[in-house]
């Protein structure tokens, strides 16, 4: 059997249940928000990692500038197109 008083009480307690998950479901710091904080940290950290990834390259690039002539004279071959002293260049049109 219920008791009289218990009937306000539970009405206002299913009230301010019904509040708090009006609260949680559709307000800027609810489960909304907190959907799109989780999709945004994956994208940046996709682009993190595509970042690193090429630091990684650079760095060894670096690397191997700092070690020997011989890919700084691969990097001005290919990139700037030099070539030694006396040395004949050739270039194929197709």
């Amino acid at each position: 059997m219920l008791n009289l008083a218990s009937k306000p009480l539970t009405m206002l307690l299913s009230i301010l249940l019904l509040f708090l998950q009006y609260e949680i479901w559709s307000t800027d710091g609810g489960l909304s928000q907190v959907f799109r904080t989780k999709q945004t940290i994956a994208v940046v950290e996709d682009q993190n990692k595509e970042l690193h990834e090429r630091n990684m390259v650079l760095a060894a690039d670096v690397e191997d500038l700092r070690k020997g002539d011989e890919s700084i004279e691969e990097h001005a071959r290919s990139d700037l197109g030099m070539v030694k002293k006396d040395e004949i260049f050739y270039q194929i049109v197709d």
